[in-house]
């Protein structure tokens, strides 16, 4: 199924893809709870639509530039109405059912939830969380997640997918959060000076360390963005 991959420790190629602008997004506010997050009044925006639509049809030629066939393609998302919009667009841009079989949802896929002294209110707290994660990528904001709480999730649902998958195209549609802390990861887990040898769990645990993932903001993506990780 295409080239060969570089990074041997996973089974299957992975592109993520932030959802679309959503409502939360216009309005400027957090919602990050699983509970608040499932309901439909915050889904996409209709900017987030068009993003999702447009998103769909770049992995469709992203799949077609590495000849993967859309049979060989799984999208795993997060069960939040953002997200679940957002990998239906994709679903039918490239052709495959929604729901069906190559579409899973996933809540380990979830957004990072960053507590009830967050939720519902002004985006502009997100600064104080990110200074935070910073400062101490394990120590979560009150009742909600850190770093390597999220890092924890990811990792469970990361073997899940190597567990069931083999030489697939998988697409993660998620949250920025959750994708910027994936790929601070996967970046430092590829690396050979790094990763060392072992399965991916022992890889990943090997670079949950503060120095690392207190930098996941470098790895930032605007709402709607693809990107080929690895």
């Amino acid at each position: 199924m295409g080239e060969e991959r570089s990074t041997p420790f996973l089974r299957n190629r992975y592109w993520i893809l932030r959802h679309g602008k959503s409502v939360p997004n216009a309005r400027g506010i957090i919602v990050s709870s699983l509970e608040n997050g499932i309901v439909a009044e915050f889904g996409l925006a209709p900017e987030g639509v068009t993003q999702a639509r447009l998103a769909g049809e770049q992995f469709l030629k992203a799949l077609k530039e590495s000849d993967v066939r859309p049979e060989d393609v799984r999208i795993c998302y997060s069960p939040f109405s953002r997200t679940s919009q957002t990998a239906e667009a994709v679903a039918n841009a490239i052709g495959i059912p929604f729901p069906g079989a190559q579409c899973k949802a996933m809540e380990e896929l979830r957004e990072r939830f960053f507590g009830p002294s967050f939720e519902l209110l002004s985006h502009d707290k997100y600064a104080e969380i990110w200074a935070l994660d910073e400062i101490d990528p394990f120590r979560p904001p009150e009742g909600g997640e850190s770093v390597a709480d999220v890092v924890f999730r990811l990792t469970a649902a990361l073997t899940a997918i190597e567990a069931e998958f083999q030489r697939c195209a998988i697409l993660l549609v998620c949250h920025g959060d959750p994708l910027q802390i994936f790929q601070t990861i996967i970046d430092a887990a590829k690396d050979k000076t790094s990763s060392g040898d072992g399965g991916l769990e022992s890889r990943i645990k090997r670079v949950t360390v503060p120095s690392i993932l207190s930098q996941h903001r470098r790895f930032a993506l605007l709402t709607g963005e693809l990107r080929h990780v690895v």
